[in-house]
Formats: C-alpha cells, structure tokens, sequence
C-alpha cells in the first residue's frame, strides 16, 4: 500500500501519543528560555549568513533560483527573510499582502509552520499560519501561509491573479511534484499580468533547464559545510530489502560508534513491520547494548506523533551504560522540508514507491522502482548534517553507476492528468504548450476524453455545469462526480461519509464487514463511530485509531461546505429500506463506471479500462467473487491486484454509463457478450416503450369522429369547457341570491331567528370543549408514542446485532 497518499494511515492501529506542552507558556508562547535557545541554533544555519545577499537580489529581480542543500535552513529562513523586505517595502496593511510558501506534502508544510511560528514566538494560526487539503490553520493575522502546492494551484481557481499575495515561494522544486510543475506554467503568465509579484524557487539540486524556463533569472548558491560521508554498497544484490534493512539496523546498534539512525522503506506496513521486528530482535540482546527509541515517518502522521523524530535519543540505563540510539524509520518524506539532527547512520534500499500512469491503456498503478541517483545522493547528504556519517546502500556500486536514471522523472510525466486538466480548464489556461515539461499527448488526450464520459466537458471540451461544480471538490475527478450527483439517488449523506473514509482508510475489523463491498464497509465504520457519539473508549475496544476517524469526519465537514457553496441538495436514504444499498452502489458506480471490472471463466477480472486481468486483493471485503465490481485503484507488486471493491450489477452499468461505453472499450470476451445480451435488451425495452407511447390514441367522442383525431378532440374540449363555465356561472348567481335569504336556524328554544351573536357564542364554547378534549387526547397519544417509540428502537439495536453476529459467523465460515 502506497504510504504517499492521504488515504493511508492505518485505520485499526490505537494512538495514544500526545503532545508536551513543555516550554510554552499559559498562552501557548514559548517561555524566554526555550525562545532564546532557539534563536541561538538558528544563527547556525548556513543560510542566516548570506541573508543580506539574498534580499539585495531579491529587491532586483522578479525571480530568484535559489539552491542549497538539505539542512540549509531554506524552508524556515527565507519566508522571514522576505517577510522582513516585504514589511519595509510596501505601505500596505501585511495581511492584504501575505508571503506564501508551497510544499510537496501536508507533513512539511504544517512541521516548518510550526518550526516558524516558535522561532517568531507566535501562535499557529495567527502570524504564521498554513492550509493542506480539508485542514486550513489561518486567520486575519496571517501575514507568512505555508501550504500545499495543490492548495495555491485551488486558490487560484477562486482568485486567478493571486491578488492576496506579495511573494510566492515554490520550495522543494527538485521534488517536481505534479502540482510544481503545473504552477510552474502558471505562475509565468501570472508573472507577466501582475509587475509586483516575485516569485522565488528553492531547490536542493541545481537545473539548468529550470533556470532557462524563467528566462535566465538569477541563480544563488547556498553555501554549506557539510560533515564527510562515507557511502557503503553490497557485494551482491539484495532480493529482500526489507530483512536487509533491519538486519543493518541492528548490526549497526551493535557495532557503531554512538549516533542516529534514518532508514528508508516505501510502505507503511513495511515501516510497521520494520519497527516491530527491529524492537524485536534488540530485546533479544538484552543489556550488550543500550536502550532504544524507534520512531517512524510518513505523509499522514498526525502532527503530534510527527514531534517525536525531532525528540533526543534515551540516556543509558546504567551509569556509564551503552548510550541510547533514535531509530527513524520513514518514507520518502524525510528527504523533504523536515530536518533530522544527529543523524549519523543512513540506510538506502535503493528503492521506492511511486505512482505511474500508463496513457496507453489508462491505467493508474503504485510501483516499488529504483530510485535515481540525484535522490540516492540526497539521502546519503542526511547524514553529515551534524557529525560525521555513514551510508549503508543495499545495493551494489555497479547498479547506482548504471542501472539508475541521473534524475527522478517530472511526476507530470507520469501522472493521470484528469484532475490537473479540470483546475486548468477552471483557470481557463488555453494550453500546455509554454510548460516546462510537456505530457506526453496520449495522456492528455485520453484525459480530455475521459473528462467528457465523466459529463465534465462538453464536445467542445469547455466546461459544462457538472464539470464547474466537479472542479471545486479537492478530489479526483471520478470521487467529485459520484459525490455531485448522488442527490440523484437519494444518499448523498451516505456517499460524503465514504469519501470521508477513504482518504484515511486502510484496515477494517470483521465486525463492520459488509459482504457487498469495502466502500459499505467504510460507511458501516463511519455511522457506528457517530451512533457510539465519537466515544474514544469505543475506538480502544475496537482496534480503531481515533485519529483517522476524526480527520475523516473533518474532510466531510470540509466537502459539506463545498456541497452548501455549489447548491448540491443534502439527503439520506433509510437505513433499513430496500433501496438502501441500491442507492449507494448505484451512486458510486455514477462517478466511477470506468473503473469497472468483469469475472471471466478463467478465474481472473478483466478491467473496461485498459484490459487488464488483475485479481481483488487480499484486503477486500467481498462475499466471493461476484461477476462484475467496481473498483477504486489497482495495485501492482507481484501481480496487479484491484483494492476498495464493490460488487454491482450488470443491468446497472447499461443504465449509468454513457450509450454504449462498455461494448467500444471491452475487447472481446466473456464481459462484452454478456453486455451486448444486456444492451439488446435495454434496446427492446425501449423500443417496447416508444412503441407504447405511439399507439396511445384519442378515444372518438361522437360518432363519425377519427380515432386519434387530435384537433376534433380539442375542438370539443373548448366547446365543453365554455358550456360548463356558462353553467357555473349562472350556478353561482342563483346560489348568491339563495344565500342572501337564508336566517340562521335557532339553536335552542326562545332564541331569535338570525340571532347572529348567539350563534357565534354557542359556536366558541363547542370550540373550547373540542379543543380540550384534543388536548387531553394528544397527550394520551403522545405519552403511548413514545413508549412505542422505545419498543420499535430496542428491537432496532436487537435485529443489528443479530445481523452483526450472522454476519461475524458467515466470515468466520469463509476463513475456515
């Protein structure tokens, strides 16, 4: 499982970390002590000396290439360095003219706010603040926003021009993450409509071509002293990376000078794996060697386990004891804007997880690839920041000199384009043609086209009304238009909680399992952490980490708000109601009918999309094999597997997809034969339909008439109407006259005919007497309803559990 990606922090694993509110003071400031500590380290950072330099070319010019190493101090230095120059500079109030700084991932932009925010002794939020997808940490105050690249490229959806900012610093370009790149583009026809915005783009390595892109703008060198490195390699390639790397580990606990170490692995259940086995087998060497504290890393820590890399090693156990040693285990994300100290001890596998794009048959996969040099070379730099260090590579010298590309491939080059085609086709971008990297067209056309199945673009490739709202959803543009049109079928409550749930799911328990598929499964998680009123106890008892639901229900109040903006209608579909599942399954089928697959005779699932025969992983929840699944992504390791799966019917896909989508994009095979079956019978019953409409007839009303004479019948009509309302009318003449005779009848003996005053009197005390004796009635009804009501809840909870168990008792049949 890819470890990049939001939707990837373990579901069922219980955090129970918290953060030290050690050195803060009751406003949640730094105590002077803690501050002045940290102003000192900073005065270290290679970049504080040539701060003067950098604002000389700053003033100059309107964009700067920066370069430095990691560990330099860019990401937290030179946004205060220019929110120092923008503040002398301007006369206008700062929070009308605010700094912003983009990061590859949400870990880097929300630890160096932090990181910034101590160091200005400021709160999070105020001064400095920062916004990642569904989470913004900003007020009026904001004068310096760190934040994704993603998020500026939406916020140039709302105001293209970027009026609110001064100064836009890209920082981490040597990542060349989609979103980089596309601001890139962007940014240079920003440039040339708005003189007085700068532009800075900091990078670890230096491009010629990115300095020739911003027409040979200035480049400036970070110079840093960095500590030797020493880089180690296999004499033999290793087959298993993840035992070769807790292996050295432990050899280097045992044997190695005292010093930290950082190990890399691609996936998150590697990572946990690696930490369980590392603790593991260090247990078993007892008191040799010295105490331990293991730690890892990855893209959706929350920020208070994030805290704990930056924390020192244990003291020995004993005096003039072995010394304790940090163990961070991470993903790529440490090579980015979060600095390790101590470090001492790197540990390269020489792999590592990315995303890929195959344009040819438009299917997107995670793949385990060897990483290239310029990233191999980064990692070995993490070592020497502070004291001499080594490099253990898992792989051997002859493989890093030739079996490895110079530089990592632009994402862009590698990437479904669909959701970056929607942002510029919102920000009315004409074309691609002045980007730095250009896609190749197979994938932008195949992107164009599937916007248009998806209803997003019309046949002029502009905008149509479903793509406008598709595109203000942070969401691939599949998830963005099962969530606008589930109004349509009645669950759009339901369809919000799932994509809520899929950008932190991972693992559920067998007691949540719903056989018709994971995306139920997810919704059965989410009501039952609502119906248990978010109760963390709940969570413990049920292996649930807490953190991943409340970050789930965030993303749901956040894409609430962007269904309250667009005007999407708001609605449930009964819980216990035959249509229940049908809604759902039929809703996400809407957004991602490309993402079908079919059960062939030999076993396996052909996709629609690119023709792959793939099988469900191992970690879906499915009652067997059904014929046809929809699917969210296909993973590929030894084989290509298809996770987050739901079975669906095949009349339904005939219904939902656009005409005929199957029957061109299904090779032949068992699945376009059963389609064509289906599709015939769709167009009879149409037909049937249309030939029903037609022999609908006018039934003659006098004799002589045409059957189906349309115009005689409406002649008629007009005559029958005019005659009833002659008839009426004079009706109503003779009844007003009648009216005016008419006295009132006495009630009782010896009143006055037409004694109108009695009349009404007798007619309020009747009224009273009623009204009291619905009052007393309504109570009686109500006081019985609501016992009713407790009975019809308690059998409720009864018929859910017994459901739970049969349920519990169906997988546990299965397993056996």
């Amino acid at each position: 499982m890819s470890t990049e990606r939001k939707r990837n922090a373990r579901l069922f694993d219980v955090d129970r970390s918290s953060v030290s509110s050690e050195g803060y003071s009751l406003d949640g400031k730094l105590d002077s002590q803690r501050h002045s500590d940290i102003l000192q380290k900073r005065e270290t950072l290679p970049v504080r000396k040539q701060k003067n330099e950098f604002l000389d070319v700053l003033k100059k010019n309107q964009v700067i290439i920066l370069v430095g190493q990691t560990g330099s101090g860019k990401t937290t230095q030179i946004p205060q360095f220019v929110l120092e120059a923008v503040e002398v500079e301007t006369s206008v109030k700062r929070p009308k003219m605010m700094v912003a700084c983009t990061q590859p991932c949400p870990v880097a932009a929300v630890s160096a706010s932090q990181r910034v925010a101590e160091e200005m002794n400021v709160i999070v939020g105020e001064e400095v603040g920062y916004s990642i997808c569904f989470e913004d940490n900003i007020s009026d105050k904001t004068v310096l926003k760190y934040l994704t690249d993603g998020m500026l490229l939406r916020e140039a959806m709302a105001k293209p021009l970027l009026e609110m900012y001064r100064v836009i610093i890209i920082d981490e370009a040597h990542e060349r993450t989609l979103a980089t790149s596309v601001l890139f583009g962007y940014l240079k026809l920003v440039l040339g409509m708005r003189p007085d915005l700068k532009l800075v783009v900091m990078s670890a390595t230096v491009e010629a071509k990115l300095q020739d892109y911003f027409d040979g703008a200035p480049l400036m060198k970070i110079y840093c002293v960095h500590h030797p490195v020493d880089i180690f390699y296999t004499m033999k390639p290793e087959s298993d990376f993840l035992g070769a790397t807790i292996r050295s580990v432990v050899e280097i606990h045992q044997r190695e000078e005292p010093g930290d170490i950082l190990a890399f692995l691609t996936r998150q259940e590697e990572i946990e794996e690696a930490c369980h086995r590392i603790s593991e087998e260090i247990g078993k060497l007892g008191n040799k060697v010295g105490p331990v504290e293991i730690v890892y890393l990855h893209s959706t820590l929350p920020p208070d386990m994030q805290q704990k890399i930056f924390e020192p090693a244990p003291p020995p156990l004993v005096e003039d004891g072995p010394p304790g040693r940090k163990i961070v285990v991470s993903t790529i994300t440490a090579e980015t804007s979060l600095s390790i100290d101590r470090i001492a001890y790197v540990i390269d596998p020489g792999v590592v997880e990315q995303k890929f794009y195959d344009s040819r048959v438009g299917v997107k996969f995670l793949m385990v690839s060897p990483v290239s040099r310029d990233r191999a070379d980064m990692r070995a730099s993490l070592a020497g920041r502070t004291v001499p260090g080594k490099c253990f590579r898992l792989y051997t010298e002859r493989s890093y000199n030739q079996d490895r590309h110079a530089q990592t491939d632009p994402e862009i080059l590698r990437s479904d384009l669909g959701s970056i085609v929607l942002i510029l086709k919102k920000l009315e971008v004409p074309d691609l043609r002045h980007f730095m990297n250009l896609p190749a067209e197979e994938a932008l056309t195949r992107a164009l086209k599937e916007l248009s199945d998806l209803g997003a673009l019309d046949d002029k490739g502009n905008l149509t009304k479903l793509g406008n709202m598709m595109s203000k959803f942070p969401l691939d543009p599949q998830m963005a238009k099962m969530l606008v049109v589930s109004p349509g079928f009645n669950c759009s409550n339901e369809i919000l909680s799932i994509c809520a749930m899929l950008s932190g799911f991972d693992k559920v328990k067998a007691r949540f399992v719903d056989t018709d598929g994971d995306y139920l499964t997810l919704l059965n998680v989410y009501n039952e952490f609502k119906r248990n009123k978010e109760d963390l106890s709940w969570c413990d008892t049920n292996f649930i980490n807490y953190s991943v639901l409340k970050s789930a229900q965030n993303v749901r109040q956040h894409l609430v708000q962007c269904m309250s903006r667009c005007g999407i209608e708001m609605c449930r579909t009964y819980l216990y109601g035959p249509e229940y599942y049908d809604n759902i399954s039929k809703a996400i089928l809407a957004g991602y009918f490309m993402q079908v697959a079919h059960l062939e005779c030999t076993g396996d699932y052909l996709t629609v999309k690119g023709n792959q025969y793939v099988h469900l992983h191992p970690s879906n929840f499915l009652g067997g094999k059904p014929e046809w699944v929809v699917y969210h992504e296909i993973v590929s390791t030894s084989m290509n597997f298809i996770r987050t799966a739901m079975d669906v019917r095949g009349e339904w896909l005939v219904d939902i997809a656009p005409p005929r989508y199957y029957l061109k994009n299904f090779p032949n095979s068992e699945a376009k034969q059963i389609l064509e079956l289906l599709e015939k019978w769709k167009e009879e019953q149409r037909k049937w339909e249309r030939e029903e409409s037609k022999n609908k007839r006018y039934v003659p009303r006098k004799r002589g008439e045409e059957v189906g004479s349309r115009e005689v019948h409406r002649k008629q009509e007009r005559e029958e109407s005019r005659n009833k309302r002659y008839v009426l009318s004079s009706n109503c003449a003779w009844k007003r006259e009648e009216s005016k005779n008419k006295r009132y009848v006495p009630r009782k003996r010896g009143e006055e005919v037409g004694s109108r005053e009695v009349h009404r009197k007798q007619e309020r005390e009747e009224s009273r007497n009623k009204r009291y004796v619905l009052s007393s009635n309504c109570a009686w009804k109500r006081e019985e309803e609501v016992g009713s009501r407790e009975v019809h809840r308690k059998r409720e909870r009864e018929d859910r559990e017994r459901q739970w168990e049969e349920r519990k008792r169906k997988c546990a049949t299965r397993k056996q």
